[in-house]
């Protein structure tokens, strides 16, 4: 028997940070800085939150936009676009694949897709989060598909003996205009190339909107197939030969530290090759020869721990509990403060929710003496490979290639199973590959953030929003530590600001009397990115509010919307969506006996949506009945695609605010599984779910998370007007 054992018993941890390097920053010249300047930085402040407020895709390098960084050619496989965001089953390769076949003047299937690994230089575009894929891919992948147009150009007149103007392109074949005979495809032009390509000098310029013939048209996503005949491989089925498999201890507190392991039953077990033990990292695992093995032996390792929280789920609410005040002033305008407010006050609660994603985390790791090579599910394999970057001190080259993931929502962003992985496969000299449970997930993961918002205002004669005064208690999205700029960090660490909590805060209203405060209350359950990051919890609150004001001035909450938008471009956008929503919803129509509609709206990623739920009585039941979204989001690049974006958004989005709830005793997550964390099936799901998108002249938009937003308010509202009965606190009771 070996019993491993902590010479001293360690501070335990109950706050889980991300461990990108380069982002934390401690209390040095920026703290020193920052409290010289406290008051300056203190009034300062709304004025950095209103710009961390608007949409931005930001400046693209030229560098990114090389084409043969994006693009391989050979003789095999024809053309193979490069991309650095992680598919998640959002649709986003097969979107991008339009972009690119739009200006090769090529199908979509005609590219052969591969997902860049972490040591291509894709920079900051390897980041797949806040629905910016779309808004920061369009450019750079048409720029670069059009200067790889070119440079076949140039290759194909050279092999033709013609001038490159007198080239005609079609369906990825230059044809000679004075000559139809003479005329290379792609693939012809890319076999018989000898040498480096010439790549043109000068800016190319790119289709003009009017002659798009794939982008903004219903295309067939490139893996579908794929996907149905099981050759798309997820990061849960990598394999490598001779690998190995493994599985952890984990605590059974949150914040536990691990003091000893006892192995000699683990040890001895079938199939064990090693048992793992690093009490300074709070580390212990086996490697197996089977999953089944690995997992089976974990669970016979003597582990014991020590500390931990010992919080309850009602203490947890006390602690995050918003108090109209107090907190930093993140918004103000006007006087709000001066107004008598005591005709509308109210609260809405959201509690911490798993991401219930359907491949848990998994990572297979290839340890070498001077290397190191990952394949795993992420949002991001730059941030993976600096993770095995610091975990070897720079000692050993890595690459990191990404996978298809199995869902994700947030959770792949910033907390993987690649170290687990990499600390077993450098211990054994084995590739070895981890996956964790369902078990593991919902105890063990990171949640979103709880919030409490309370919320008073006051509507005059007129039926305007006179003052709204806001308050927001929120844990940790995890976002503040990844900010890209100084103003960022600086909010997060003196303070104690969250930009990820910002997201759909704000109401959108024109609101002359406007002040927000906010408070990041640490909690002892770790918490992170989940879609949308902190759209939900808020939009709940201020739609919820907005209704509630509404009623109060006795206006229909729809026309109440829209008399109180401001005279902006946002504000046109946000009534467009809402006209065509009370169109194509029948609001102005009296629903059936037993029916009830509610209103809620957003704006988010630069996109404007609306919508209305519809829910029904049946006996002593409330169920959803249907769902009309309106969404502008720029220029559509897939509609079919798209929709299902809003549709996902609207199904779990509902999921969300009917039955989700994760909820801690004694320091530990008490949910385990499905039977305990209840999700919607397909019986709860809205039977009718209608997604109608507005033409805009914009770019594309965000699209994957913003149509999270309205769903509980809407729901909420609905149920208000079936039953007269106000609820603010998720998930709803039906």
């Amino acid at each position: 028997m070996k019993t491993t054992a902590l010479a001293s018993e360690k501070k335990s941890s109950l706050f889980w940070r991300p461990t990108r390097r380069g982002f934390l920053i401690g209390t040095g010249t920026i703290g020193a800085l920052a409290v010289g300047a406290c008051a300056l930085v203190r009034s300062l402040i709304p004025l950095v939150v209103d710009q961390f407020d608007r949409p931005s895709t930001g400046s693209v390098d030229d560098a990114l936009t090389a084409p043969l960084l994006w693009f391989a050619l050979d003789q095999k496989h024809g053309i193979t676009l490069y991309l650095p965001k992680g598919e998640m089953g959002q649709g986003i390769h097969s979107a991008v694949a339009q972009l690119a076949a739009e200006e090769l003047e090529i199908l979509p299937s005609a590219l052969r897709i591969e997902m860049a690994a972490s040591t291509q230089a894709f920079g900051s575009l390897f980041n797949t989060y806040g629905s910016r894929s779309m808004r920061t891919l369009y450019a750079p992948t048409r720029k670069a598909a059009a200067m790889l147009r070119e440079m076949l150009r140039i290759e194909a007149a050279m092999q033709l003996q013609v001038e490159g103007a007198a080239l005609r392109l079609a369906n990825g074949v230059f044809v000679a205009e004075n000559d139809p005979a003479k005329r290379l495809s792609y693939q012809q032009i890319v076999a018989a190339k000898k040498g480096a390509w010439v790549v043109p000098e000068g800016k190319i310029p790119l289709k003009p909107r009017e002659k798009f013939k794939l982008i903004g048209t219903n295309t067939a996503r490139v893996d579908t197939l794929g996907k149905v005949v099981g050759s798309t491989p997820y990061g849960i089925s990598a394999r490598l030969p001779g690998m190995l498999f493994g599985a952890l201890v984990r605590p059974p507190r949150l914040g536990a530290v691990l003091v000893s392991v006892r192995d000699d039953v683990a040890k001895n077990m079938p199939g064990v090759k090693k048992v793992v033990v690093d009490l300074a990292k709070n580390f212990a695992g086996v490697v197996a020869e089977t999953r089944t093995q690995a997992r089976n032996a974990a669970a016979a390792l003597g582990a014991q721990y020590t500390g931990g929280s010992t919080m309850s789920q009602a203490e947890l609410e006390k602690l995050l509990t918003a108090t109209i005040g107090d907190g930093t002033v993140v918004r103000s305008r006007g006087k709000a403060a001066e107004f008598d407010h005591t005709a509308i006050n109210a609260a809405y609660r959201s509690p911490a929710a798993a991401h219930a994603h359907l491949e848990p985390l998994t990572a297979l790791v290839d340890v070498r003496a001077t290397s190191v090579e990952a394949w795993l599910p992420t949002q991001s394999v730059a941030i993976e490979s600096e993770v095995l970057e610091a975990e070897f001190g720079g000692k050993k080259t890595v690459q990191v290639h990404g996978m298809q993931m199995g869902g994700s929502f947030g959770r792949k962003g910033f907390q993987s199973a690649v170290l687990e992985a990499a600390r077993l496969s450098a211990a054994v000299g084995a590739p070895v590959s981890v996956a964790w449970t369902r078990e593991e997930e919902m105890r063990h993961s990171f949640y979103r953030q709880p919030a409490h918002i309370a919320l008073r205002g006051r509507v005059n004669s007129a039926g305007k929003i006179d003052a709204i005064e806001q308050a927001v208690a929120t844990a940790n999205t995890a976002t503040s530590a990844f900010g890209p700029g100084f103003a960022q960090r600086l909010l997060a660490d003196t303070y104690n600001l969250d930009i990820g909590a910002f997201i759909g805060l704000f109401s959108p209203y024109a609101v002359a009397n406007y002040r927000a405060t906010m408070k990041v209350v640490p909690l002892p359950i770790p918490t992170g990115i989940w879609r949308g990051v902190g759209l939900l919890p808020n939009v709940f609150a201020t739609e919820s509010f907005a209704d509630e004001l509404a009623v109060s001035a006795k206006i229909d909450p729809l026309k109440f919307r829209m008399d109180n938008l401001p005279a902006t471009e946002e504000g046109a956008q946000l009534k467009a969506a809402l006209e065509m929503v009370a169109a194509k919803s029948g609001w102005a129509t009296p629903p059936p006996p037993n029916v009830a509609r509610g209103v809620a709206c957003c704006l988010s990623g630069g996109a404007a949506i609306a919508m209305v739920a519809e829910v029904q009585q049946i006996g002593s039941q409330i169920v959803l009945r249907k769902f009309t979204a309106v969404v502008d989001a720029g220029l559509i690049v897939n509609p079919v695609g798209a929709a299902l974006q809003v549709k996902g958004c609207i199904v779990m989005g509902a999921s969300s605010a009917l039955f989700e709830k994760i909820t801690i005793n004694a320091g530990a997550v008490e949910q385990a599984n499905f039977d305990t964390y209840a999700i919607a099936r397909l019986s709860q799901i809205p039977p009718q779910i209608s997604v109608h998108f507005i033409d805009s002249p914009r770019d594309p938009q965000g699209m994957g998370e913003p149509a999270i937003g309205p769903v509980a308010p809407a729901i909420a509202n609905a149920i208000f007007a079936l039953t007269g009965k106000r609820q603010r606190e998720l998930p709803l009771m039906i």
